[in-house]
């Protein structure tokens, strides 16, 4: 052992016995704080208090070997616990004599020695696979992107052309997420299933109560209630939790908890604490969002339902996913606490035309039975599909100039989905 880490032992045995012998008794919080003193570990103290207790005051004298000093072991630190390059300091990069520095194999075995001890070798390690913030934000702006978040499923928009938020004007459209897609120039669409989407969540926001949104995906269930959250006249806070695949109760406890902005990693192990926290927050006013419900287990429906069962609870609970109404069917007592159920459609096909038209430019003078050829062929009505014809349309209509939108075009951009659109 070290000298210093010798005298570093002499003075923390003798503070610990002073509290171990007087009014009080010695505490993990008096060895912790000692440890790092003395900068060695926990478990080291208390194995010096130990020995101390016994009578063994000073550590066994060791017969020979070669000890480390604090200016070696400080440059061992400095060169990353790296051995060989510390005999290379010692001897002066080889320009002076080898006399009195230690082989290798000693070195090694003098550092293992010290740390079994339980002397700290503090290395800065060099974080591997991690990009700065800066430098990653830099990259983003210059390939023209943006951070993924959550939101709407739709585009790269055109900075030359506002995205389109519904009818109100000074709200900005919420961020963006889901399906990636090349459009420049696409907005959001406020589609007349959209608005009875804003109409149901309004409803069941406002009585505090829990509501389910239902359709086959693709048809824009997510994009509709974000939609009707973003226009919520009161501002009320939305929390805004996904389902895991195949979750366990602590991982949809810490899904809820990171929701709600607590502790979930003290917390999402501790079922009475977390319980508890989660129902506090639940008193105040506010929207939990909870997407890809489908993936509920029945024990967590009932998990959900105990929580909404809590007296004074104040918040609105909606679900929304595919399949999302047959999970809750198979919950009974969740089942009957569902004050709203809304089924999204798909697209309306009188108005195919004008919607699309609205959804992007490019859509602008092509010709309804093309159109509606491509929804009866693929689409079916399913927003997402077209949003990925879209994107193909958008593509092949750039090649060249005045390229028109017509049934080859669409065939084409049709043909690029393959056998699964």
């Amino acid at each position: 052992m070290g000298e210093e880490l010798r005298l570093a032992r002499g003075v923390v045995v003798r503070r610990l016995l002073a509290v171990d012998q007087g009014p009080g008794s010695v505490s993990s919080l008096h060895v912790r704080v000692m440890a790092e003193a003395a900068g060695v570990s926990v478990r080291t103290v208390w194995r010096w208090l130990s020995e101390a207790r016994e009578g063994r005051l000073e550590p066994a004298a060791r017969q020979g070997g070669f000890t480390l000093d604090g200016e070696q072991w400080e440059i061992l630190a400095g060169v990353g616990g790296n051995v060989a390059a510390l005999r290379r300091r010692m001897t002066g990069d080889g320009s002076s004599s080898l006399q009195g520095v230690p082989s290798l194999g000693t070195l090694h075995r003098a550092v293992q020695r010290d740390l079994r001890a339980g002397r700290v070798l503090e290395v800065a390690r060099p974080s591997r696979n991690r990009v700065e913030a800066g430098r990653y934000d830099r990259v983003l702006a210059e390939l023209k992107l943006e951070r993924a978040g959550e939101g709407l499923p739709v585009v790269d928009v055109d900075p030359e052309v506002p995205a389109v938020a519904a009818s109100d004007e000074e709200a900005a459209p919420p961020p963006r997420g889901g399906l990636r897609l090349f459009v420049p120039g696409a907005r959001v669409v406020s589609t007349a299933a959209v608005a009875a989407v804003v109409e149901v969540v309004g409803h069941t926001v406002a009585a505090r109560g829990i509501g389910c949104v239902f359709g086959d995906p693709g048809v824009g269930k997510t994009v509709a209630v974000q939609q009707a959250l973003h226009l919520l006249p009161a501002r009320a806070p939305v929390w805004r939790a996904v389902v895991g695949v195949s979750p366990g109760l602590p991982q949809m406890r810490a899904s809820l908890l990171e929701a709600l902005g607590l502790s979930a990693g003290s917390l999402s192990h501790r079922a009475q604490p977390a319980d508890r926290a989660l129902g506090e927050a639940l008193r105040q006013p506010g929207i939990l969002f909870l997407d890809d419900a489908q993936r509920l287990s029945p024990p967590l429906s009932d998990y959900l339902r105990l929580l909404w069962d809590e007296p004074g609870t104040a918040a609105a609970l909606l679900l929304c996913g595919a399949g999302a109404e047959r999970v809750i069917a198979r919950a009974p007592a969740l089942r009957s606490r569902v004050l709203t159920w809304h089924q999204v459609p798909g697209l309306d096909q009188e108005r195919l035309g004008e919607t699309l038209a609205m959804f992007h430019d490019v859509w602008e003078g092509a010709e309804p039975e093309d159109m509606g050829w491509a929804d009866a062929t693929v689409a079916r009505g399913n927003f997402r599909t077209w949003a990925k014809i879209t994107s193909h349309v958008y593509a092949l209509s750039r090649r060249g100039q005045d390229v028109r939108v017509d049934r080859p075009l669409i065939e084409q951009a049709c043909a690029r989905l393959g056998p699964y659109p």
